[in-house]
């Protein structure tokens, strides 16, 4: 069994997503799964100090898995008391943030972490956590600029790298976002988590093939999270191939866990609906999610 890693927290589209058509609905599966599923990595890369990161992953979560949303919130309770406590306790402030955003207060996180950097000011953890929870509320510019202070071109973060890249192809900026990337990986050599992005980054603009092939790289690391590998049959059930794309979700789980993420998988890509979806099928204009 694949090692679960911290560095990746991977989130797909709501059940409510599927593929009915090629065109407008395409596109719009393309930019919601890409980006949910982008973003979700390039923040789970970027944690700062204490409590994990914790958000939901493909399907039905196991047993196991509800426990850290029981701990989330007691983060809550404890780091915000600190919080309250002392504004100025930096350690507090991020460990509150990252609990609210764990349980989608994701607004709060935001408010927060800008009351901690005011407070701080200068301190790099505290920008990296705040301008993490401003990606993770869809506000992506603002994201950008924020990170960009959380460090410097002579000491740069390949996490802080990679989130900013995520937030790039946010705004549509998707060769800029590479090149955040690129620089992420030349610091950090085949990290599982920032391939992950850099393979959605070309879902976005529909190089399914060249998607692929990151992502493999992605999952063939032995730092590779199980969630990485529902962006690979993602990406492999988009062009068609859905036995195998179920084969890769199944991998190495529970036969319960499979079954659920398997019809979890089904539901994203539209099965029912006929879809099947091509490399070489035109670009359609992408409706980002924010």
């Amino acid at each position: 069994m694949r090692q679960q890693s911290s560095t990746a927290d991977v989130k797909f589209l709501h059940h409510s997503q599927q593929v009915r058509k090629p065109g407008t609905g395409l596109a719009r599966l393309f930019a919601s799964a890409a980006m949910t599923a982008i973003v979700a990595v390039g923040l789970g890369g970027c944690q700062t100090t204490g409590m994990p990161d914790i958000t939901g992953s493909l399907g039905a979560r196991a047993k196991a898995e509800a426990n850290p949303e029981v701990e989330a919130r007691r983060a809550v309770d404890v780091y915000g008391d600190r919080f309250r406590a002392n504004p100025k306790d930096a350690d507090a402030a991020l460990n509150y943030g990252r609990a609210l955003r764990a349980i989608g207060q994701r607004g709060q996180a935001v408010a927060v972490l800008e009351r901690a950097a005011i407070l701080n000011p200068g301190n790099k953890a505290v920008l990296a956590g705040w301008g993490r929870a401003l990606a993770d509320n869809g506000q992506s510019q603002q994201a950008f600029d924020v990170l960009s202070r959380a460090h410097t071109p002579a000491n740069p973060d390949w996490r802080i790298l990679s989130v900013q890249g995520t937030t790039l192809d946010k705004l549509g900026r998707h060769e800029e976002a590479r090149r955040y990337y690129a620089s992420a990986l030349r610091l950090k050599p085949d990290e599982p988590s920032v391939l992950s992005n850099l393979g959605m980054s070309y879902v976005l603009t529909k190089e399914l093939p060249k998607a692929e092939a990151v992502l493999r790289r992605a999952y063939s690391s032995a730092r590779a999270d199980t969630r990485i590998r529902q962006n690979l049959a993602l990406v492999v059930g988009l062009q068609g191939r859905f036995d195998e794309a179920e084969s890769i979700v199944k991998a190495d789980l529970p036969a319960d866990e499979a079954e659920a993420n398997v019809a979890y998988l089904k539901q994203m890509l539209g099965r029912t609906g006929n879809a099947r979806v091509g490399a070489s099928e035109p670009p359609a204009p992408h409706a980002h999610r924010s």
